[in-house]
């Protein structure tokens, strides 16, 4: 696993030992065919030679094998340069605020924001904030709301006007319409304090000790 100060050592890592493998697999098929091949002209029954169709199936062969072999190295290769572009970009996020799945909110951290998407537009959306106990604090009515993502900002408040104790608490979030059931995802506010690059593709480190992958990002402050 390497960190974002390590694009060059990414670059060798994914590129050119990977294409050197694929090549010396390649120079070792042809080896391995143009040594049977030589030694079945050498073994050939003199009265019943081998044919030109059959030599000729057999090169097609070889040239579909190398081709695969070529196509796996030019597809690791793009692979290997999208994940040092997308690490990239991933590292200019360091210190920006982003807002990806999860459901966690801490007033004192002022990650007061609440987000949600939904998968269709909704007349009615609401939003329980709750403690660490499971008690709810305070309810938020939104009232109609479009579909994909939405962000409402809590005030801290609970819902006598008081504000709410530090720490961390949760929400749900209810969104219907004409009655039915409207699917959603919560989202939540987050910073980002670094970035790595694992096996699984780029990885956010956020503030709050939690890490999310690269494409689970929903909006960017």
């Amino acid at each position: 696993m390497s960190t974002v100060q390590d694009t060059t050592s990414v670059s060798s890592l994914f590129g050119a030992s990977a294409t050197t493998a694929v090549k010396s697999s390649s120079a070792e098929t042809e080896d391995r065919f143009l040594s049977l091949l030589v030694a079945q002209l050498q073994n050939q029954d003199p009265l019943n030679p081998l044919d030109n169709a059959e030599i000729t199936s057999q090169m097609a062969q070889l040239s579909t094998v190398q081709g695969i072999e070529n196509m796996n190295a030019t597809l690791e290769s793009f692979v290997a340069s999208m994940g040092i572009s997308q690490m990239s970009e991933a590292a200019s996020l360091i210190g920006h605020g982003v807002l990806v799945p999860g459901n966690t909110l801490n007033p004192s951290l002022q990650q007061n924001a609440i987000g949600f998407e939904l998968s269709l537009p909704a007349d009615s959306v609401s939003i329980s904030i709750l403690d660490a106990a499971g008690n709810e604090v305070r309810s938020l009515d939104l009232g109609a709301s479009g579909e994909g993502v939405n962000v409402v900002l809590w005030d801290g408040l609970a819902s006598d006007g008081t504000a709410a104790p530090e720490g961390t608490y949760s929400f749900l979030v209810d969104s219907t319409m004409g009655g039915q059931a409207v699917s959603n995802t919560p989202l939540y506010l987050s910073a980002v304090n670094s970035v790595t690059q694992s096996s699984e593709g780029v990885v956010l480190n956020l503030m709050d000790n939690e890490s999310v992958s690269y494409g689970d990002i929903k909006q960017i402050f």
